[in-house]
């Protein structure tokens, strides 16, 4: 089946100046479309309350993101940009990033040509009391280069140091330099665990006077963490999609969230692509556990095409499979699961928990619109038509959707 979705077949034309290169002057007034019952509305985001039920129940991803963009130079004078993607040997983010001293991460490298294995390079903050950061390459990979990063006061956490010497990531497409702006706007309102290099960009439109409106609705909101990488912009290059490789990524879900998301009473709906792709994995991930399929290590994880296996073997419900994570958290008295996913979601592919998603419109041929197919099938074509037609702005700074799987 994998062989049969064709990427060809999810491109459509976007228009550069459909493209959002900057946030809108305020986040609540970007333009939202709504899709329910084949029908498409248009409103602005300050009034997506309107357009939910008190029956919902809203997923956030609270993820942070993080400066992960540096320039270093050698020792003669060249520069060289080192972007972080994730800490080395599977080491959770929060670890990683309260490091002192040094810290191992998985890297993209430009000018990586120019450095030699065992030559430091250095990055120097500004300020009065400048800290100097050396870097040293350590070993290379296919998608990604190993480095190790050096500094001194060693009282620093790593997080501090690339708040000090880093850029915010701006998308690729976006080819400008980030300004203080940036700085705050390519972050939700409610951003709380560092470790993005990417934001979950569905979240930028959301303001504490939305949030009001939803509590006065009595909408149910949970907040997860999924920490995008760099992956969510990787370009589907393969002429199918079973040859694509996804970027797998971190996440964690309190038991607290996952106790609610057992009430069938509420219409869950994810904010963002990757809240969805973290609720869904949360189903597979228990039926691993049912079938006795998840290794013991402290970490879970889910791989690319797990999912079409376990589909195979199971028809476990939706309550089975979150009350059996509920169980194992309470074995090891864990208040936290924690995993990482690579889970694909295509066309063809039967939610398991997600019911609705709130997102941006999203480039030509990329894994990000097969999950809008997935959820509203050859309809896509209409819903993007119609946003193009009436002035909807794309990618990540741009206006969104509200979706209803029907």
């Amino acid at each position: 089946m994998l062989e049969q979705i064709k990427m060809e077949e999810y491109n459509y034309s976007l228009p550069i100046e459909s493209i959002a290169m900057a946030p809108s002057a305020n986040r609540d007034e970007s333009k939202l479309l709504i899709y329910q019952n084949q029908l498409i509305q248009e409103d602005q985001y300050k009034n997506i309350s309107h357009h939910l039920k008190s029956n919902v129940h809203l997923v956030f991803n609270n993820t942070k993101v993080i400066a992960a963009r540096m320039l270093f130079k050698k020792n003669t004078g060249g520069e060289i940009e080192v972007f972080l993607l994730e800490p080395s040997n599977s080491m959770p983010h929060e670890q990683a990033l309260q490091a002192n001293s040094t810290s191992k991460w998985k890297c993209l490298i430009g000018g990586v040509k120019k450095w030699k294995n065992t030559e430091p390079i250095y990055c120097t903050t500004a300020g009065n009391d400048p800290i100097t950061i050396s870097a040293l390459l350590k070993n290379k990979h296919d998608d990604y280069y190993e480095v190790e990063f050096a500094w001194s006061p060693s009282t620093l956490a790593f997080s501090t140091i690339i708040s000090l010497a880093g850029k915010i990531p701006l998308p690729p497409y976006i080819k400008r330099e980030a300004t203080s702006n940036d700085i705050q706007r390519y972050q939700t309102a409610y951003a709380k665990t560092e470790g993005s290099v990417a934001a979950p960009t569905a979240g930028l439109h959301f303001t504490p006077a939305i949030f009001t409106l939803l509590n006065e609705k009595n909408i149910a909101q949970s907040f997860i963490t999924l920490h995008v990488g760099a992956g969510t912009f990787k370009p589907v290059s393969s002429e199918t999609i079973a040859e694509h490789t996804m970027h797998e990524e971190y996440f964690e879900v309190c038991k607290e969230t996952i106790v609610d998301l057992l009430d069938n009473d509420k219409l869950i709906i994810a904010v963002g692509t990757t809240s969805l792709r973290t609720l869904e994995s949360l189903y597979w991930i228990g039926v691993k556990q049912i079938l006795n399929l998840n290794n013991d290590d402290e970490i879970l994880h889910l791989g690319q095409w797990e999912n079409l296996t376990l589909q195979e073997k199971s028809t476990i419900s939706k309550q089975d499979a979150l009350k059996a994570l509920i169980e194992m958290m309470v074995n090891k008295d864990k208040h936290t699961i924690t995993g990482t996913t690579g889970i694909c979601i295509t066309p063809g592919y039967q939610f398991k928990i997600v019911q609705g998603l709130i997102t941006n419109f999203h480039q030509p041929q990329s894994t990000l619109l097969l999950i809008i197919a997935a959820i509203v099938g050859e309809k896509w074509k209409q819903i993007y038509e119609y946003a193009l037609q009436h002035e909807f702005r794309f990618l990540s700074y741009g206006d969104g959707s509200l979706l209803f799987i029907e």
